[in-house]
């Protein structure tokens, strides 16, 4: 499975690690954002992030900022994403569970203990999507309202 990853200038320590975790563990990682700049916008990095997962179906995305909230916000506004902020496992097992997430997002400030970013993400890429019909009638009702609006 492709990863793709990303992180603003509050996140990229953060990125690194969970990089070279996932690489250890072999998936296969992109990062197709390259910007060191001292300061750069979390919006540039969760659209492209977003685009890329959309495009490759079978994909997932991981996306960081100081908050999480930020790129999660962004990543959310491209079409065909459902990303989700998570803190703790709990997060990361309902978004993919109940709400088929294909983008997790984290806080470096939030949850800066790596043991626990790797059971977050651990747990994010290991749940199945959901398979109840409820939950599907409801990522049909998104994709229409994403179609018509």
């Amino acid at each position: 499975m492709t990863i793709y990853i990303g992180a603003d200038y509050r996140g990229k320590d953060l990125k690194k690690q969970i990089i070279l975790y996932l690489k250890s563990n072999d998936f296969n990682v992109v990062d197709p954002f390259n910007d060191e700049r001292e300061v750069n916008d979390y919006t540039d990095v969760a659209f492209l992030v977003g685009e890329n997962v959309r495009e490759d179906k079978e994909s997932l995305g991981i996306l960081i900022c100081g908050s999480g909230s930020g790129v999660c916000i962004a990543a959310n506004k491209v079409k065909g994403i459902r990303c989700i902020r998570a803190a703790s496992v709990q997060d990361a097992f309902l978004g993919r569970d109940h709400d088929g997430a294909n983008i997790l997002a984290l806080g470096s400030e939030v949850t800066p203990d790596m043991d626990l970013v790797k059971e977050i993400v651990d747990t994010f890429i290991n749940t199945p999507m959901p398979t109840l019909e409820r939950r599907i009638k409801r990522f049909k009702q998104i994709e229409k309202y994403e179609e018509e609006n």
